[in-house]
């Protein structure tokens, strides 16, 4: 065996695991591996080789010669066999063979020094029985098959043969290879497998074999590099369990777990692997996303049966149509093809659908679909944006109508890379609190006296400069940081509420909170924490709940809990978008609203349309009658706020008080309010 072979790569390990006294010396003499059966036999501790680099050869080894000891630490001889009586620390001598071996450990050359103890070879037996009934067990139980150095079968057991179908006359002398199939994988596997034996390391891993007559078989493979005496050669040993069953159990599970079981296509969870791998080879693909239009008015229609019928048709069309191509169900009536053909092509799929329709009954079922094309790289170039691009595209071809399908927009594409980079430069700017609060005031429309002021988020980034609340607040609820932007704008009111309040101005702060942040069931305790953190007192702040929030909040009582444990510390709820198609007048009875907000849809309006100015007097009145405040948002004309003053409107907010502005210019504002 060649050089490379014999440099077995050891660690403390695989020393122990020896069946006999063991250490390992590195080329200045000094012990590096001591062994435990070292320390039980020859009753030293590793401390004691500690004290010079030369000890072990002042004591165990002290009968060998100068010549002898040099040998061994040079490794002039890739094995070595030597007699020697070995000193032990009570002073007595213990007749040896010592066989040594240079090694390497740590990418350093060394020599592992093996003990057999010829007067001890009773004791040794009897310490070694569990090792021999280890072995046995090993036997029984496990296919073993003996391999030398050259990568011939020398031995194998009835396990190995029952399984494999080999006989040892046919077995013995085949070669390791021939074990496995013939295909590129494998000899990729079985190349990685004889490397790393035979560097003196063990592989285990999970390979397929070949019985045989060439049909396939999985076991879990654990390849061993031993030394054998009686060849004084390295050899390699096989343990194998057979775990067919169990990989075709697996195959079955991941069947289930990616298939769909109703189309034969893949899940999402399937096509999103599929299309990272596509992804990370670098190669250039369409994902095209095709929704089936109308699909719920088509199923109301049609009975259960036909409906599975519709979907069982419309998939064997897309597969005859996109044939060699990735397809996957993403969900009931939406679908994914992944193809390298170009827009001409999948759309051609649109006439292909009208030439071949599906039938219920004697009726051609009437299909449309919309359909989106992003292209990878050139487009987008992960899965969670391929995903995003084309429902923005299909939303797109919705919206005109459908029964199309299109490529990505440069204006859509515009859109998702700026949502994108929004998205990653939002969690930098909370990180360091680049966002910023401004005002808005609510004053009494009869005085004009300031009353609240509305507290707004505001975004202005060095790289995507100018991003309004409209677009932010969306991005950060789809996230999931509209809790941090919650947390940070409650702290920031809060505080400038107790700067206010100090300075002798009557002002309370509203802030707008989503249902979402209120699903955490320790909002509330959350804002009176910050509300005792900053010394706020809580009658200064105002909540504002938006009418679908408060339809929400109706149908779970945790949410109304935590509103009502607010109330009772002072805290004020009003109602905004008030109008806008959510009203309710059960949630009106549940829920601790003080104040009304009508939504400045209709005051824009208000001018312009004598029903307007009907409906915004109901309103009114309606909060009136439920003892509310009333308070109108958009106001920006004197003629606005006159109607809504005559209507008995009790507050107004809007560009004709103040745009949002920092909380220097509320503070003047406010203070001339008052003179």
């Amino acid at each position: 065996m060649n050089q490379e072979k014999t440099n077995m790569v050891v660690d403390e390990t695989l020393v122990n695991l020896s069946p006999f006294p063991s250490f390992v010396l590195n080329r200045d003499g000094q012990v590096i591996i001591w062994n435990d059966l070292s320390k039980r036999y020859f009753g030293y501790e590793m401390e004691d080789f500690l004290i010079t680099p030369s000890a072990i050869k002042t004591g165990l080894l002290s009968s060998l010669s100068t010549e002898a000891y040099q040998n061994i630490l040079l490794g002039k001889e890739s094995l070595l066999f030597e007699k020697a009586q070995l000193l032990t620390k009570v002073d007595t001598m213990i007749d040896s063979t010592i066989i040594t071996s240079n090694v390497t450990i740590n990418n350093e050359p060394a020599t592992l020094v093996t003990c057999i103890l010829e007067n001890s070879y009773t004791r040794m037996d009897d310490s070694m029985q569990g090792l021999k009934d280890l072995m046995n067990g090993l036997y029984s139980s496990y296919m073993v098959v003996t391999v030398d150095a050259e990568g011939l079968i020398i031995n194998c057991n009835p396990n190995f043969l029952a399984i494999s179908h080999w006989t040892p006359k046919r077995v013995l002398g085949k070669t390791f290879w021939q074990l496995f199939p013939d295909n590129e994988s494998n000899m990729k596997v079985t190349d990685t497998i004889w490397k790393t034996i035979n560097s003196g390391q063990i592989w285990e891993g999970e390979v397929e074999k070949i019985t045989k007559d060439g049909s396939p078989y999985w076991v879990y493979l654990t390849a061993i590099p031993t030394y054998s005496p009686a060849t004084k050669n390295y050899e390699f040993v096989l343990f194998e369990k057979d775990i067919t069953n169990e990989r075709k159990m697996k195959h079955q599970l991941e069947k289930i777990a990616y298939i769909d079981p109703e189309t034969g296509l893949m899940n999402a969870h399937r096509l999103e692997q599929v299309v990272n791998d596509m992804i990370e080879e670098k190669r250039h693909f369409s994902f095209v996303y095709i929704s089936i239009d109308k699909y719920y008015t088509i199923k109301e229609l049609h009975n259960s049966q036909r409906e599975d019928n519709l979907i069982t048709e419309f998939t064997k069309r897309m597969k005859i149509y996109f044939q060699d191509s990735e397809m996957a169900r993403i969900n009931e009536h939406e679908f994914v093809v992944i193809t390298p053909l170009g827009e001409w092509f999948t759309q051609g799929f649109l006439t292909y659908l009208k030439q071949n329709p599906i039938y219920s009954g004697n009726v051609a079922v009437p299909i449309s679909i919309s359909g989106g094309i992003t292209r990878s790289p050139q487009d987008q170039s992960t899965f969670p944006h391929l995903m995003k691009a084309s429902l923005a595209t299909i939303a797109n071809v919705r919206e005109a109508g459908g029964d199309n399908i299109v490529s990505l927009s440069n204006a859509t594409h515009k859109a998702i890379n700026r949502k994108s980079i929004i998205e990653k430069r939002l969690l930098l700017a909370l990180d360091q609190q680049n966002l910023k609060v401004f005002y808005q005031p609510q004053v009494d429309i009869h005085t004009g006296k300031f009353l609240a002021v509305e507290a707004l988020v505001r975004w202005e980034d060095d790289e995507i400069g100018v991003v309004k609340p409209e677009e932010l607040i969306p991005i950060a609820e789809e996230t999931g940081l509209i809790n941090n932007i919650g947390s940070f704008v409650i702290e920031e009111a809060c505080k400038q509420a107790v700067k206010w309040h100090k300075a002798g101005l009557d002002l309370k702060v509203t802030i707008n909170l989503s249902v979402r942040e209120f699903r955490d069931k320790n909002m509330a305790k959350s804002i009176l924490s910050t509300l005792e953190s900053t010394n706020c007192p809580a009658n200064l702040i105002q909540i504002e709940i938006t009418e679908k929030f408060a339809l929400e909040a109706e149908a779970e009582t945790s949410i109304i809990k935590q509103m009502r444990q607010l109330e009772e510390e002072g805290i004020v709820f009003i109602l905004d978008d008030f109008g806008t198609g959510y009203a309710s007048f059960r949630y009106m009875q549940l829920l601790p609203i003080e104040t009304l907000k009508i939504d400045q849809t209709f005051i824009h309006s208000l001018l312009q349309s004598e029903k307007t100015q009907r409906l915004i007097h109901g309103m009114v009145q309606f909060g009136k009658s439920m003892n509310l405040n009333v308070l109108a948002e958009g106001v920006e004309t004197k003629e606005q706020q006159k109607l809504l003053q005559e209507y008995g409107c009790d507050a107004i907010q809007g560009y004709l008080i103040s745009k949002p502005v920092s909380e220097k210019i509320i503070t003047q504002l406010a203070l001339n309010s008052i003179k």
